[in-house]
């Protein structure tokens, strides 16, 4: 039996777009979103992506008997999209869950920025998340992973309380320190939370760089990559492999020989005999955390400086975050399912991403993955969208004061009306 093991993990979102939406359509059109653009990228990558990597994976599966474990985790704005426009994306992660090799994560919902300013609404998603999970899968996550793996002492206490035991994030070099990503953690002020930290160099090695002819390692082969992690692995029980979905297929073209990649590691690791493949809740089972993790400021997966600063690191993310996040409490006492869901679909994370300022190396990641021609375009549109749903929140909150008010009148006691009685001459 391998002493050491595997932990592969893949995320899977797709942002609900928005559409151009202009100054003069504020207060005269409510509808926000580009709905030709979000189906016809969805229905891209999953001809690309989803559909032949989930048969890939299905056919790993099956092939190798229960040796082959992968987990996911899938947003709510992805699997409405795949409800909406691509519904066998759906179905064919359902015949991935009924392997039993399959382990299906919690997040927030909205892929949202929640853990970092509404405590109420973090929790909202996570719950709505989880019970959308059970219902289409049949499986209770029992293992989280937050919005682009951020992670802080504070987060961890949240996500803790929410019943969660394993939690995934970045295996941060200022974190990290002398100390390898290859080991089981523990939360430095919860210490009841195990943590998996993201294996970057092994995962990167896939995600941004198995393309790249002028990286002097090209061409990756399983065989060379299984002797990369054993090398890493000599200090440690299990390398993360962390990284999105659309790695295979989109960033990564079928023409590079990524699926030929994937379709050789099992085979490759299972031969070389070091090395198991575990889900994220039997990393954690398997090994005890061998030390704590200290995290006052939060770390994500993002950019060299594995920090914030690619959702709010200047003053136009800044200002659309806390516009946002300053109607938590006016929505919650309106409680409108259809401004609930606006809300949501208006945290996810791309929208301060596409905000992003960067440069250098990281620019060019944020300008790939951004429709819009400059940060400040994307900061307009949104404030543009923003502004629109303040002015529908205010009129529904006006029109229950109003519902209240009325009610309150009805419910009060009638007035007892005197009469004067005339006296006698």
């Amino acid at each position: 039996m391998a002493s050491k093991s595997i932990c592969l993990y893949f995320q899977v979102h797709q942002p609900t777009r928005l559409r151009l939406y202009r100054f003069f359509d504020i207060g005269k059109d409510s509808h926000y979103y580009d709905d030709f653009a979000n189906r016809t990228i969805l229905r891209r990558v999953a001809q690309k992506c989803y559909l032949p990597m989930n048969q890939l994976m299905l056919e790993l599966i099956n092939k190798h008997k229960g040796k082959f474990k992968i987990a996911y985790s899938i947003s709510g704005s992805a699997l409405e999209q795949f409800q909406r426009f691509c519904p066998e994306v759906i179905d064919s992660f359902k015949a991935l869950a009924a392997t039993g090799r399959v382990e299906f994560l919690a997040e927030t919902y909205y892929h949202s920025l929640a853990s970092l300013a509404s405590e109420s609404e973090f929790r909202h998603q996570v719950e709505k998340h989880a019970a959308r999970i059970e219902e289409l899968f049949g499986v209770k996550p029992t293992a989280f992973r937050n919005t682009e793996l951020i992670y802080s002492n504070g987060i961890g206490e949240m996500v803790y309380d929410m019943g969660y035991k394993t939690m995934l994030t970045e295996g941060a070099r200022h974190i990290m320190g002398w100390q390898s990503p290859n080991f089981v953690y523990s939360g430095e002020t919860q210490p009841h939370l195990k943590l998996l930290l993201r294996n970057y160099n092994l995962s990167d090695d896939i995600a941004f760089r198995f393309s790249n002819r002028s990286w002097d390692m090209w061409p990756l082969t399983a065989e060379k990559y299984v002797n990369w992690m054993k090398e890493s692995a000599k200090e440690g029980d299990v390398v993360n492999l962390f990284m999105d979905y659309e790695t295979f297929g989109e960033h990564q073209s079928a023409e590079s020989g990524i699926f030929d990649f994937m379709r050789a590691l099992p085979e490759a690791v299972v031969k070389d005999g070091t090395f198991g493949f575990v889900t994220p809740s039997e990393a954690t089972r398997k090994y005890k955390p061998v030390a704590g993790i200290d995290v006052e400021d939060p770390i994500s997966w993002a950019d060299e400086e594995r920090d914030l600063t690619a959702w709010l690191g200047n003053e136009l993310q800044s200002e659309a975050f806390k516009k946002v996040y300053a109607m938590t409490e006016k929505l919650a006492i309106v409680n409108d399912p259809e401004l609930y869901s606006d809300f949501g679909h208006l945290q996810e994370s791309d929208h301060f991403y596409y905000m992003c300022t960067k440069f250098f190396s990281d620019g060019e990641v944020h300008k790939y993955f951004n429709p819009y021609d400059t940060p400040y375009e994307a900061f307009i549109n949104y404030m543009n969208v923003i502004s629109d749903f303040q002015t529908r929140l205010d009129e529904k909150r006006a029109a229950l004061d109003v519902k209240e008010t009325a009610v309150q009148e009805l419910a009060a006691p009638a007035k007892t009306v005197r009469r004067k009685v005339a006296k006698k001459k």
